[in-house]
């Protein structure tokens, strides 16, 4: 992975006078003393063999008995094993990982289980408490349906429960009704557990390799330990100056489709960590080239309160060379690759935005795969916790989620 941004509007030095704060931070990470340390789990990423192995043969048994999985959890218990599934799946082919209890609306679950009709299914619910409106409700419905289907014994058999390793309704469920059981560790926030047992289940019943995944994030996390040259601390520089300059907004850029759902973990790993105190920077993400056709004016010739965080992907897994064009006026693309063409669109869209007082950074990857997802997981956790900590935030609690609640109770009687 490669970080390049523009010196012209974040130089090198403005970046060095935040070597003391960034020592601080720094230490205050490693030792623990900074705030919301009880929620640094994900920092010192093990590789338990042992688990990783009983995650396996799980989501090989669920690809046996079902032909699809349903994920029932709501932001970071379902976002980061979406990201992760839909970024390394064909484009079209109908995946084997479905989700629910990310939402309220009954024509969603109506047509879920439309959907599903009679196939074999299992479901893995993902809640610390169990206590969560939307997935208790996704819960309540589908198990009920495992229930008409497979009767009481077997439908728990079908069951995948992730949830709090003592504590709380669905860990005394699970015990009752003998589920299998995977923990949510205690030192880890929802929106930074992609990488355990949350994450890694689904991802896993999805085919996709989770030793090259965790590989990837464990040799990010041993490159950003360290000082000086520490990437993802360059970008939380960057960002804290860039909105000091009047930049309060970040847009995450992709030019792969494969990657809109990385951006939606992005946004709430952002978002929930910074927006506090009235304060953070705002995350939206476009997908381009296709938004250049719908946000592109604003973000060129609209208010000048953007920056974009811009994420190039070099090689594509195949490519298509481009057939001779008929009309003179496109004869230009004639022998071109489609990536060729695509990089092209990126690089003259960053000049344009660059000249618009739009600033923009690069992180560059080599291809969209396992080991390179796995590191940009956890680059981007690393810089968050530190973009946090810069603005003097706890980024790992989420104190403004409970207010909805507490007026939808009112509302509902509770």
């Amino acid at each position: 992975m490669e970080l390049i941004y523009e010196n012209s509007f974040v130089t090198d030095n403005e970046i060095k006078k935040y070597s003391k704060k960034i020592q601080e931070i720094h230490n205050s990470i490693c030792n623990k003393e900074c705030p919301g340390s009880d929620f640094l789990g994900w920092v010192n990423l093990e590789y338990d063999k042992d688990e990783i192995e009983r995650i396996k043969t799980c989501a090989a048994k669920i690809r046996r008995d079902s032909d699809y999985l349903v994920v029932i959890g709501i932001g970071g218990s379902y976002l980061g094993a979406r990201a992760v599934i839909e970024a390394l799946s064909h484009s079209f082919r109908q995946k084997n990982v479905l989700f629910a209890g990310n939402n309220m609306s009954p024509d969603y679950i109506n047509d879920l289980l439309e959907f599903i009709g009679d196939h074999d299914f299992s479901i893995n619910v993902i809640s610390k408490s169990g206590t969560t409106t939307e997935p208790a409700i996704a819960f309540s419905i589908l198990k009920q349906k495992l229930y008409e289907k497979y009767g009481h014994d077997e439908a728990c058999k079908r069951i995948y429960v992730t949830t709090d390793r003592e504590k709380g309704l669905l860990r005394k469920e699970a015990i009752d009704e003998n589920y299998e059981t995977f923990t949510v560790p205690d030192n880890i926030g929802g929106r930074y557990s992609v990488l355990t047992p949350v994450g890694l289940l689904p991802i896993a019943v999805a085919g996709i390799n989770i030793d090259n995944l965790m590989l990837g994030a464990l040799q990010a996390m041993q490159k950003y330990e360290v000082l000086p040259d520490n990437e993802a601390y360059t970008y939380a520089i960057i960002r804290n100056i860039l909105l000091k300059k009047g930049k309060d907004i970040e847009l995450l850029v992709n030019y792969e489709p494969k990657l809109h759902y990385f951006t939606e973990w992005w946004k709430q790993l952002f978002g929930e960590s910074e927006g506090k105190d009235g304060k953070g920077i705002f995350p939206a993400g476009v997908d381009n080239t296709t938004d250049l056709h719908s946000m592109g004016q604003y973000i060129q010739d609209g208010q000048k309160m953007i920056f974009e965080t811009v994420l190039d992907v070099e090689n594509p897994y195949r490519d298509y060379k481009l057939p001779t064009q008929n009309d003179a006026e496109l004869d230009f693309l004639t022998g071109k690759s489609l990536n060729e063409v695509n990089h092209m669109a990126m690089q003259g869209t960053i000049k344009a935005h660059y000249d618009g007082d739009v600033p923009n950074i690069l992180i560059k990857i080599d291809r969209i795969d396992e080991y390179n997802i796995g590191w940009l997981i956890y680059f981007f956790e690393k810089a968050c916790a530190v973009s946090g900590l810069m603005l003097d935030v706890n980024p790992f609690n989420q104190p403004g989620v409970e207010a909805y609640k507490k007026e939808m109770f009112k509302l509902l009687k509770k």
